[in-house]
């Protein structure tokens, strides 16, 4: 799983506000689902305010969590324009305020700003890459592996700090806690990480690099 971030693909920071500006949010509370997987695409998304969770779901209840987006993010876009039915769920992290975005809605701003079509395309470029990323991860790459790539895909303060806790690792890299927690105070004990209860400080970058088999 990663953080999709905006910036990744040179966009300006606002892009999106032309889908926020005249629309009134709808108001999540955390754990509230969003939509789900197999439902019918008639809209997307822009999150104004908060955190949320995409995964996908087997027939027997297992869950992969697939990507966590932040405020001033799209999601949903991909089943709403290749009109499919959705591939995943998602699901509000913390407290959000939503903007939903149907067909009427996506014609008139991408009219009257000819530019959002092509930041659209990026975008959407961007998220095949991201599920082509997860396939390829979960073939090729070991469990320490998947796990130091996911540490580096999170947001950090500046102190190195990371939010997030054992179990959403676990669902992250579709490892057990007891296999996470031994990794982890492997990194720790190597340098690369501290850990504390709900974060994780990271003390040496390209040291989780090397664990997780990515050129410094």
């Amino acid at each position: 799983m990663e953080y999709f971030s905006i910036q990744e693909l040179d966009l300006p920071a606002d892009i999106w506000d032309p889908f926020a500006q005249h629309y009134a949010a709808a108001h999540y509370a955390p754990n509230q689902m969003i939509y789900f997987q197999e439902s019918h695409a008639d809209c997307f998304y822009y999150l104004k305010k908060g955190r949320v969770k995409t995964f996908i779901s087997s027939e027997d209840g297992t869950e992969k969590a697939l990507t966590v987006y932040r405020e001033g993010n799209l999601f949903g876009e991909a089943a709403f324009f290749d009109e499919m039915p959705r591939v995943s769920s998602a699901v509000a992290i913390t407290a959000c305020e939503i903007v939903r975005i149907d067909r009427q809605r996506a014609t008139q701003e991408i009219v009257q700003n000819p530019e959002l079509a092509l930041a659209l395309m990026k975008y959407l470029a961007r998220t095949v890459r991201l599920l082509s990323e997860h396939v390829d991860n979960m073939a090729f790459l070991q469990t320490d592996q998947r796990i130091a790539r996911y540490l580096l895909s999170l947001p950090q303060t500046d102190d190195g700090t990371i939010r997030c806790t054992q179990d959403e690792i676990a669902s992250a890299v579709s490892a057990n806690r007891v296999t996470v927690c031994r990794i982890l105070n492997q990194f720790a004990k190597s340098g690369c990480i501290a850990t504390s209860y709900g974060s994780i400080r990271v003390l040496n970058a390209d040291g989780l690099r090397a664990k997780a088999a990515i050129d410094t």
